[in-house]
């Protein structure tokens, strides 16, 4: 299946792992390139060193093209940012902030951007800066989609822009990469499908349970950190939803942005007073961040439903289960295919009749 994403990134077929943290490692990055898609490396809880080595640990393991990701509002994110373009990787993603600079460093050595985006406005300024794809994500997915659903984003994103639109969110089968493709997207990227795999470090308890929740087993909330954000019912999710941010939250997010700051090899006083230093919406959010990202590394790693946290997409209720991740792309493939060579004979069925 051949595309203008296929194409921009050298790959077999138009399907990008989507950069999830402490999921998206260097072992499931380099699956799904061997696989022919794009795996795409999470910096987001890592240091510029273990950046570094984890770039390097994935050219180790794979020949093919690979890419990461850099979320711009996390502490940390530029110095991660420089890493990739040190080492030339060859897809850069990024979100939540502004890329021009990547996108300048990553042409001089041939380099791919794209931007990760929820709306017109900002895929429009993506494409100005000379980004050369961009990622919509709608409101099905994990984590961070806004309102605007995937159906009515895609095409708003694909009939306004030039570069090719990459469909992220309500995307786990084949019958989701015909849909995106029917929509204007060129590919799709897959998160909650990726991480219920084989090789997906996520916990197994998780992964047994996303494939007992449905479609509707979602929640989606400000509240858990600061953003729209979606993630799996569960009892830990929902005490996390309840309440906004208050005094009791901001003196839990005190121990645990400790360990972001340890996390991400920055000194904590001067993360610490740098936050505070912004504003009191950026300690909100720095708050918010701490609190979260404690609550999503449990679920993954510890498997904890009651005190852990997954952001998971709908998609959630279309899994029934666990295969390898090149089984994944060949079935999304195969099912897309048959999908789009049957709708000539749907059309055709229902004029006959």
């Amino acid at each position: 299946m051949r595309t203008r994403i296929t194409e921009l990134f050298g790959i077999k077929h138009p399907i990008l792992l989507s950069g999830m943290s402490w999921i998206s490692l260097p072992d499931m990055v380099a699956a799904v390139s061997n696989a022919g898609g794009l795996g795409l490396l999470a910096t987001g809880v890592l240091d510029a060193d273990q950046t570094r080595e984890a770039v390097r640990e994935i050219k180790a393991k794979t020949d093919k093209p690979f890419g990461a990701n850099v979320s711009l509002l996390f502490p940390g994110a530029p110095q991660n940012a420089a890493v990739l373009l040190e080492e030339k990787v060859p897809v850069v993603n990024f979100s939540l902030g502004k890329g021009d600079w990547i996108v300048q460093a990553a042409n001089e050595y041939g380099g791919k951007v794209v931007a990760t985006v929820t709306n017109y406005r900002h895929a429009k300024r993506a494409q100005e800066y000379g980004c050369h794809a961009v990622i919509a994500t709608g409101n099905e997915a994990a984590a961070h989609g806004e309102p605007p659903t995937t159906f009515c984003l895609v095409p708003s994103l694909a009939g306004g822009l030039d570069i090719p639109v990459i469909a992220a969110g309500g995307v786990g089968d084949g019958r989701g990469l015909a849909a995106a493709l029917a929509l204007g997207a060129e590919g799709v990227a897959m998160g909650t499908r990726f991480m219920t795999t084989k090789e997906s470090p996520l916990h197994e308890s998780y992964k047994k349970l996303s494939l007992e929740k449905d479609i509707y087993d979602t929640l989606y909330s400000k509240n858990f950190d600061g953003l729209w954000c979606r993630v799996l019912d569960t009892p830990g999710a929902r005490k996390a939803v309840k309440h906004k941010m208050g005094p009791m939250g901001m003196l839990k997010a005190i121990p645990n942005s400790r360990a972001i700051a340890q996390m991400i090899g920055l000194p904590y006083m001067k993360l610490f007073f740098g936050v505070l230093a912004s504003g009191w919406g950026n300690a909100k959010g720095l708050a918010y961040m701490a609190n979260a990202f404690k609550q999503i590394r449990i679920a993954t790693e510890k498997g904890d439903t009651k005190a852990g946290v997954l952001p998971a997409g709908q998609v959630t209720g279309l899994l029934h289960d666990i295969p390898t991740v090149a089984e994944v792309i060949e079935r999304t493939v195969r099912e897309a295919e048959a999908v789009i060579g049957n709708l000539g004979m749907k059309v055709d069925g229902s004029r006959s009749n």
